[in-house]
Formats: C-alpha cells, sequence, structure tokens
C-alpha cells in the first residue's frame, strides 16, 4: 500500500509518498528525489524498497519553494530542477528528511536515507548533520562538504563515464571519506538507476547497485 502523507516541517507541510511492506518491516528508508521533483519514478523506487521489506518514505523536498511540482526529463525540466534546487538549498532539505527520520523513530524504526542525483548529495549530508546510515546514488554537488565526518556507514554509488562526477572528484571522495564504501560502474553513466530514461538507464549496473544498497540496508537497520 501506498499513499501521500503529510510532515510538519520548521518551513511548512511538505507532502511524502510512503509505501508500506507486505509483512514486517527491515526498517526504514528515506528516499530523497532528483532535481526533478517526487515525480512517478521517484515514487515507483519508494515502492520497490517496500516491496523488499522496508517501510518507505520519499518527501516532496520542493514543496517549500513549488508545491506538487514535478518534472520532465527534458532541458526545460532541468533547467527548472536546477533553479529549484538552488532555491531550495541543502540546508532545508536537510530540516526535511530530520523531520521524515523524527517521524519513523517516533513509529519505534530504524532509518535510513538513500538519495539520487542531488538527493544522493541531500543523502550525505543526512549522514554527517543528522547520523543516518546512508546510501548515495551519483551525488554531483557532494564535493564542498567531503569534508564533513561521517556519523554512520556510508556507501556511495557513480558510473564510471559521467561527466559530472569526473575521475578526480571520485578520488576526492575515496581520500576524504576513506570509511566510506564506493562502487564504480563500468559503462554507466549519470542517473543509471532511473529505468524510465533509455538514455540513462543502464540494467546491469542498477541491478548490482540495488542488490548493494539493500545488503547495506539490512545490514545497518537492525
Amino acid at each position: 500500500m501506498a499513499h501521500w502523507t503529510e510532515l510538519d516541517t520548521p518551513h511548512g507541510p511538505v507532502r511524502a509518498w510512503r509505501a508500506e511492506p507486505a509483512g514486517p518491516s527491515h526498517g526504514a528508508v528515506i528516499v530523497l528525489q532528483e532535481i526533478f521533483g517526487a515525480n512517478a519514478h521517484v515514487r515507483a523506487v519508494t515502492e520497490r524498497f517496500a516491496a523488499a521489506g522496508f517501510i518507505a518514505l520519499a518527501p516532496a523536498l520542493y514543496d517549500p519553494v513549488a508545491p506538487g511540482i514535478e518534472l520532465d526529463y527534458d532541458e526545460a525540466g532541468t533547467q527548472r530542477g536546477v533553479a529549484l534546487r538552488n532555491e531550495l538549498g541543502f540546508d532545508r532539505a536537510v530540516d526535511i528528511v530530520a523531520v521524515a527520520a523524527e517521524t519513523l523513530h517516533a513509529e519505534g524504526l530504524r532509518a535510513g536515507a538513500v538519495g539520487f542525483c542531488w538527493g544522493g548529495s541531500v543523502a550525505f549530508l543526512a549522514n554527517t548533520r543528522l547520523g543516518l546510515p546512508a546510501v548515495s546514488y551519483y551525488g554531483a554537488r557532494t564535493l564542498p562538504f567531503l569534508d564533513e565526518p561521517l556519523r554512520a556507514p556510508m556507501m556511495f554509488h557513480f558510473g564510471e563515464t559521467d561527466s559530472s562526477i569526473p575521475p578526480a572528484a571520485i578520488e576526492q571522495h575515496r581520500r576524504k571519506q576513506p570509511h566510506a564504501t564506493i562502487h564504480l560502474y563500468a559503462g554507466a553513466g549519470h542517473a543509471f538507476n532511473r529505468d524510465v530514461d533509455n538514455h540513462a538507464y543502464a540494467p546491469a549496473a542498477a541491478e548490482t547497485a540495488w542488490r548493494r544498497t539493500l545488503d547495506f540496508l539490512q545490514e545497518n537497520l537492525r
């Protein structure tokens, strides 16, 4: 079962897509969107986590600046997403994640964060600032924050041909976050998990990363 719920955040009400597993849960996952909003793809990923046995919650992070917005994967959608990302900022995004985590913790659930693209960088900050175990998929805006110490287990997934995260940037992740687990996927570019986008989706990399992500969550949300 999946449905919209609402989080009472310091920046106003924020909708969140919540999906429940059919049986007992392994814990809870906060799913953090790409720059295109909490769209159908993000909701489908949230439901996939539920099918794997987790209570999953995907906040619509743009609600404080553009309630209800969902963007297309085209140039106009990208430009609008970048503008909204910049308008919201990381601090407000982390505040929303904090409320999501507190909501889940109040239910007796241990929560982790998994983010994609911009949400991958938010997931990193959910680790360093909120202490959540986190998985970051191709978070290209994490570099300015890499001096922040980890407070929980951390995993990064990067595509080998991702022009937004060149080899030098990945090496900075290895050097500044030596305790994180970093996976690099040959032949995969940016957004390789986005299975609704034939230009980006890399099935082999996506499946391997998904399996590793579930193993990470099961290990760290016990």
